[in-house]
């Protein structure tokens, strides 16, 4: 079997897909845009050949470099990155190359699409918030009218995380969206009040999950981008059967298989009319690759499991063949800012925490504004020990002293001011 796996490098941990298909037999293939010689030894060796651009996002670049691969080796059976980034282009790879496995352009558009994800939302039996494409102010002020009054909620209708969301408040908070959008076709919809989480999983052919995750999300992204705040989110050790029953009738009505997904909710922490009760799930969006960053590991770690090995047994083999290592758990990530001063030095998190951090590092700064500059993930039996580990590493130092201002050194990183804000790039 051959598979193409697009940016083997980045995310860091993704190499580990390419290093499951070959312990299965399969030919991990990988086309990046890092010079074979500045990539880490353990991506090298996940795989059988490489094939460097320069600019990923040149797809005349990336078209020749699946022909030589084909030309070399053969048909193509997969081309796959995992990345929301390269989806698109993974599709368009897939069609002009006839690739079997994997979704074609105009499906990944749907799944992509704000709006185009409503009714299919519909057909699953899950509700959603009221959503209109925002196009006039006229126009759009009616539609805000209709369901009652501001805030409402702002983001680009393709697109991912909190990049370019707003919480709209007024009249002139519309009027500054519809002059700062530009080409960005935005969505408008209610603001919901509730928690974010996820179902997560691994998809068969028949879109069966082999594998199921949750994770809770405290604050949402949104918050934490534009509050600048600590970020902190968890991978349960179980599945609320509730939001599984929601999760596999959401890829019933997608077409989902064959993948990894990460789809999104709200649990409702208040009752909203038209959307449920407190305690109720509310659909967000559907995304048809892996949690980002470091997640998979933190699924690894929750369940005592392999999850590059199950994705890679499902693409060659329709299966799961990795049987459950041991207990589960709550694995939990706590990040910190530059821009903040913190009450417990690198050193002190982990004398403090010891075995139970199973990494801490760099976060790269694409992330960074989502995941901030610095993280903790570590794993624990209980909620109790969850919560007080997260508030010992974000504990800031100004909560100790009442100086919330100055400079501090962080682990890994350099010198700020505190009032700076957090400094990163998506």
């Amino acid at each position: 079997m051959n598979v193409i796996f697009v940016s083997p490098q980045f995310p860091s941990v993704y190499w580990q897909f390419c290093a499951a298909l070959r312990r299965n037999g399969a030919r991990a293939l990988g086309i990046g845009d890092t010079p074979w010689e500045a990539l880490a030894e353990e991506v090298r060796a996940s795989l059988d050949e490489y094939y460097r651009v320069t600019d990923l996002a040149d797809y005349d670049q990336v078209f020749r470099a699946v022909a030589y691969f084909s030309y070399r080796y053969g048909k193509i059976d997969w081309i796959e990155s995992n990345n929301e980034h390269w989806l698109a282009q993974d599709a368009r790879l897939r069609e002009d190359f006839n690739v079997l496995n994997g979704p074609r352009p105009n499906e990944v558009a749907r799944w992509q699409s704000k709006a185009a994800q409503k009714p299919l939302y519909a057909a699953a039996g899950v509700p959603t918030a009221q959503q209109t494409l925002l196009t006039t102010f006229d126009e759009t002020r009616w539609f805000i009218g209709e369901m009652g009054h501001y805030p409402v909620f702002a983001k680009p209708e393709v697109g991912v995380g909190a990049c370019g969301t707003r919480i709209l408040t007024c009249d002139d908070d519309l009027r500054a969206l519809l002059a700062d959008h530009g080409e960005t076709p935005y969505v408008i919809e209610r603001l919901v009040r509730g928690q974010i989480c996820s179902w997560d999983a691994i998809l068969d052919s028949r879109g069966e999950p082999l594998f199921e995750n949750q994770e809770e999300f405290p604050p949402s992204m949104a918050d934490v981008v534009h509050g600048g705040l600590d970020m902190s989110y968890l991978s349960l050790p179980d599945v609320d059967p509730e939001l599984a029953r929601l999760g596999r009738a959401t890829v019933r009505a997608f077409g989902l298989k064959s993948r990894f997904v990460h789809l999104e909710f709200f649990r409702l922490t208040c009752d909203h009319p038209d959307l449920g009760a407190e305690g109720d799930y509310v659909g967000l969006e559907v995304n048809v690759r892996p949690p980002g960053g470091l997640t998979p590991e933190m699924m690894d770690y929750a369940h005592a499991t392999d999850v590059y090995q199950i994705w890679a047994d499902m693409v060659c083999f329709d299966e799961r063949r990795v049987e459950p290592g041991g207990a589960d758990a709550f694995c939990v990530y706590a990040s910190r800012r530059d821009a903040h001063r913190y009450a417990h030095s690198h050193e002190e998190v982990l004398a403090r925490w010891g075995s139970r951090v199973v990494s801490c590092g760099r976060v790269p700064d694409a992330f960074s504004d989502d995941l901030g500059n610095w993280h903790y993930t570590a794993r624990f039996e209980t909620r109790d020990d969850v919560d007080e580990f997260v508030a010992y590493v974000h504990e800031r130092e100004g909560a100790r002293d009442g100086d919330s201002k100055g400079v501090r050194e962080g682990p890994g990183g350099s010198a700020q001011s505190a009032e700076s804000g957090a400094d990163g790039s998506r």
